[in-house]
């Protein structure tokens, strides 16, 4: 898996694949891991792609809310797509490699798509703090192009992350230690298995995860504080459940992705513990993008309705 050559008097080593460690399963377990890791992919894929229909059908939906969860489903659907297939092969095969280059490609794309949900989710906040806080001049305040900016914008910040941290953890040496105890290349594991100096490249994580982290997060709690004031200004019942309807499948999906990414990504190398690290990352590479298109349908009433009208046949 190596090749070596002499520096400082001792072996440094090249590594050229790494071996994915996942998930220890029984000849039974394989196969219905398998089923059902296969059901949540198509079903995530099928889910997001619907919503993504659904918005681009229907006049109604033709709103910076919509947009920006278009966008969120878009995202979505190659954030599981750099996982989960792979992720599938290799609970079913023996030869559990990944190439070096292969490893790098898919924590680039992860990193990423990870870092730009943060980033979007934060401005979909933004949005709903100025749809309800400041009504009058939203037209304005959110305007196609603003809105158009935004989103590139959050595409810009995932792929600079990404790129910063890549440069950094591709330079590392692994010194013939080619087991990666996760189910995909993510930068812990990397970063415990690397033999050399790895103090910049945590370094550079570390700032970067808590930068894409909390500004997005201050965003998001700024935003829902001047909702919620505005909120109860508000003097009947209902009118204050109209208002809060339409955050609240956006906040369950805000909670939802920030506290299982948050344990992953904004603590250090030496707190990393092997068992507690997969499985809340199987929550946040499987489970929440499975469940989040599902939140914004349950929990959404105009995506409801205009999903209806999409795929109703009327006679």
């Amino acid at each position: 898996s190596s090749f070596f050559s002499r520096m400082g008097g001792r072996n440094e080593t090249k590594v050229m694949y790494f071996i994915l460690l996942g998930f220890p399963t029984t000849a039974e377990q394989q196969l219905l891991l398998f089923s059902a890791l296969l059901l949540v992919y198509l079903l995530t894929v099928l889910e997001n792609f619907l919503i993504i229909l659904t918005i681009r059908n229907n006049h109604s939906l033709q709103r910076p809310m919509y947009f920006f969860l278009g966008n969120l489903s878009f995202l979505e659907i190659w954030y599981v797509s750099v996982i989960e297939p792979k992720m599938m092969v290799d609970v079913l095969s023996h030869d559990k490699r990944i190439s070096f280059q292969g490893c790098m490609t898919q924590l680039h794309f992860f990193v990423t798509f990870v870092c730009t949900e943060y980033v979007l989710l934060a401005v979909m906040a933004y949005d709903r703090f100025v749809a309800i806080c400041k009504p009058l001049r939203y037209p304005l305040l959110m305007s196609h192009r603003l809105c158009a900016q935004l989103a590139a914008a959050c595409w810009m910040c995932g792929l600079a992350t990404a790129s910063i941290k890549l440069s950094f953890i591709a330079q590392l040496s692994f010194c013939d230690v080619d087991r990666i105890n996760h189910y995909f290349c993510d930068i812990s594991p990397l970063l415990n298995i690397s033999c050399s100096d790895s103090s910049w490249a945590e370094l550079v994580d570390f700032i970067l995860a808590l930068l894409v982290i909390l500004v997005p997060l201050c965003t998001v709690v700024a935003s829902y504080i001047c909702i919620l004031f505005t909120v109860l200004k508000i003097p009947s019942s209902q009118g204050r459940q109209k208002v809060f309807s339409t955050c609240s499948s956006h906040l369950t999906v805000v909670v939802l992705f920030y506290s299982t990414t948050l344990f992953t990504y904004a603590h250090p190398k030496v707190m990393y513990t092997y068992r507690a690290n997969k499985l809340v990352s199987v929550l946040y590479t499987v489970v929440v993008p499975l469940l989040n298109p599902l939140i914004y349908c349950l929990r959404n009433k105009e995506v409801r309705s205009a999903m209806r009208k999409t795929f109703t046949c009327r006679r």
